[in-house]
């Protein structure tokens, strides 16, 4: 065994003495509160079809883009989804990614330089802090929603200043205080990125997000808006000025360097936002989400959400686990999020609340969560 086979299974090892050792599954349960499909777009047939019909008016596409946006792999119809996209969330201008990794790394490693700061909440997205670490900027991040401690580093900050944030967090369902994060930014003449990944559908009229709920939409720097989540598509737009679009096709290297998406994809995400427009989605979702945290608020222990993701804090991998294993015997799709994802002591079971959940499922999930917290 050479070296570095013997350096991966040592790495394996120790993750596996830890109980965090990552594996993939194509195992599924009947009833889902695991994934982020929160509108229950990714299993609507009306979605399937409406992207068929849109498909229809689309001519000389082909199954794949065959290069980058720079080279043969653009489309006017894509350039006429993103302008669509951008109208919609009363933007000047947005550029699509492959994914929201893609568009939060393309996006934060090409915009700050040396003798920048980025300012960013302790809990954003991997891809967010990965963006950051590509950059040679000063980095700090500030204790999760303390607006005294963000002003803290705004004080010390030098040359252009991008503060990041999440409008819903990925992994506690909280909400970031926007209005008050964004007064601060003026205050100290810093940009403000947010990631309304979680938000997307859920919040705002016709599911905008919750920076355009707070009236933000013309204030901040720019957004980040994932199609994975409520929309049931893949990808991501950068929504802000047509500078920042221009720039972003000229320096983000996930753009430049990557295949584009095929038009089918595309013509998913434009039906998809259609559908956004066409129902009103939001008091519905709200109703699912009121029902959990009025039947779980009385188990003791547990702080519910006002977002679709939920969260259990076991504060142990094998706790953790054993939870989520037990409700998946009963049927119950929830997943353990284990350290490294989450610091240790913070290992949780995340729960993702959707449309298609029936007040049956919320009440069966709620009544085995009561049982698992008798047992502990």
């Amino acid at each position: 065994m050479n070296k570095a086979e013997q350096f991966i299974n040592e790495r394996l090892l120790n993750r596996t003495e830890k109980g965090s050792l990552r594996k993939l599954s194509t195992k599924f349960f009947p009833v889902d509160f695991c994934s982020n499909d929160y509108l229950g777009f990714a299993r609507s047939s009306e979605l399937k079809l409406a992207t068929e019909e849109l498909l229809l008016h689309i001519p000389q596409y082909r199954n794949g883009s065959a290069g980058s946006r720079l080279l043969s792999g653009n489309h006017s119809f894509t350039e006429e989804t993103e302008a669509f996209i951008a109208s919609f969330h009363h933007a000047e201008s947005g550029l699509i990614f492959n994914s929201g990794y893609d568009a939060n790394v393309g996006l934060i490693s090409s915009l700050a330089q040396r003798g920048d700061t980025i300012i960013s909440d302790e809990l954003i997205h991997a891809s967010l802090i990965d963006g950051a670490r590509l950059t040679h900027a000063n980095r700090y991040s500030f204790k999760h929603n303390n607006l005294e401690d963000l002003e803290a580093k705004l004080k010390v900050s030098k040359g252009n200043i991008y503060v990041v944030v999440e409008s819903v967090y990925s992994m506690d369902g909280d909400i970031a205080a926007l209005s008050e994060i964004n007064t601060l930014c003026e205050k100290y003449e810093a940009n403000l990125i947010v990631d309304e990944a979680h938000a997307l559908g859920i919040f705002g009229n016709s599911g905008r997000g919750l920076v355009q709920e707070a009236g933000l939409e013309h204030k901040i720097f720019a957004r980040i808006v994932t199609f994975g989540k409520a929309l049931g598509c893949h990808g991501a737009i950068v929504l802000g000025s047509r500078a920042l679009r221009n720039y972003l096709i000229n320096f983000a290297r996930s753009f430049i360097y990557s295949t584009a998406a095929p038009i089918h994809a595309i013509a998913t995400i434009k039906a998809a936002y259609e559908m956004l427009i066409e129902t009103n989605y939001q008091p519905l979702i709200a109703e699912k989400i009121a029902l959990y945290t009025s039947v779980v608020s009385s188990i003791k222990g547990i702080i519910p959400s006002p977002s679709t993701i939920q969260t259990i804090i076991y504060n142990s991998n094998q706790k953790a686990k054993f939870a989520a294993e037990t409700l998946q015997n009963k049927g119950i799709d929830v997943r353990a999020i284990l350290s490294p994802t989450v610091p240790e002591g913070k290992e949780r079971l995340r729960i993702c609340l959707h449309l298609f959940n029936t007040d049956k499922e919320i009440k069966m999930l709620v009544d085995q969560l009561t049982l698992l917290k008798e047992h502990e």
